[in-house]
């Protein structure tokens, strides 16, 4: 894994994040703003000029890639490196929640 991409992904913005759990199947735009808006119940909702400007910078660093689908709209898929990323963050966020966790329940025993 390139160290600069860890630097720049990790840790990654929850647009970031939904947006790569939404590309681990082929989408296309609109699409992925929906997946997002599903999975998050309405919590967070892309704008068309964020998720554009994301889907370029993500593709430009070959964390996902173009690709078509049968209508020819651009679909979105992750990558190999893309994919590490997300289970490294999901991994991290783990982690962050369980130190929270342990926190937490300490405070209330006291």
């Amino acid at each position: 894994m390139d160290e600069n991409l860890m630097k720049k992904y990790i840790p990654m913005t929850e647009t970031t994040y939904y947006t790569l759990l939404a590309v681990t199947d082929k989408r296309h735009g609109y699409a992925i703003m929906q997946f997002v808006s599903d999975l998050t119940k309405g919590r967070i909702q892309l704008g068309t000029g964020t998720l554009y400007t994301m889907v370029g910078r993500l593709t430009t660093d070959g964390i996902i890639e173009i690709t078509s689908s049968e209508d020819g709209k651009k679909t979105y898929l992750i990558t190999e490196t893309g994919m590490q990323l997300l289970k490294m963050e999901t991994e991290r966020l783990e982690k962050q929640i369980e130190d929270g966790h342990e926190v937490i329940k300490v405070e209330r025993k006291e």
